[in-house]
């Protein structure tokens, strides 16, 4: 028979030892507001939003460009409400970083495409000051396991 691990309460502190008796739903919340926190931080130093540049890579896109509704519907759910990512359109189209055809197609201006470039720039460093001391191979191993206890809540009989 396997050992059952007894859940402890969180402990910022605990040891090595310790770790596997943590509640995930505490370090994944610390971790997830701590990571969004420092690069809402950063972006606000460029005076740019998290949901702008989000929104700037969805129009990114070859063809015809998505409609405002297309960009809402595919951040919905990363949103912090549900009419963030319209007024985020707004804020672009003003800025003049991005435009809209007369088909009510989004694009992406020259002024636009220079502040994605900084922007990206902006992310791939805090990425690598994120990952810092963590290989690629132990931050698949994470996201493998908040995967998979995803699933097993999402696919568990009697789980809304």
């Amino acid at each position: 028979m396997a050992q059952i691990t007894i859940p402890a309460t969180a402990d910022p502190d605990a040891t090595d030892d310790a770790l596997a008796t943590q509640p995930i739903g505490y370090w994944s919340s610390v971790a997830g507001k701590a990571v969004t926190q420092h690069l809402r931080d950063a972006m606000a130093r460029m005076d740019v939003t998290q949901p702008q540049w989000w929104t700037i890579n969805r129009v990114d896109v070859s063809g015809d460009g998505p409609t405002r509704e297309d960009v809402v519907a595919q951040l919905a759910s990363v949103a912090d409400g549900p009419y963030d990512i319209s007024r985020v359109v707004d804020q672009l189209l003003h800025r003049g970083w991005l435009s809209i055809d007369t088909g009510a197609h989004l694009h992406l201006t020259d002024s636009g495409r220079a502040a994605k470039a900084r922007i990206k720039q902006l992310v791939t460093d805090l990425r690598e000051e994120i990952h810092s001391g963590i290989t690629d191979e132990e931050y698949v191993a994470a996201l493998k396991v908040l995967r998979r206890m995803i699933h097993n809540i999402d696919g568990a009989p009697g789980v809304g």
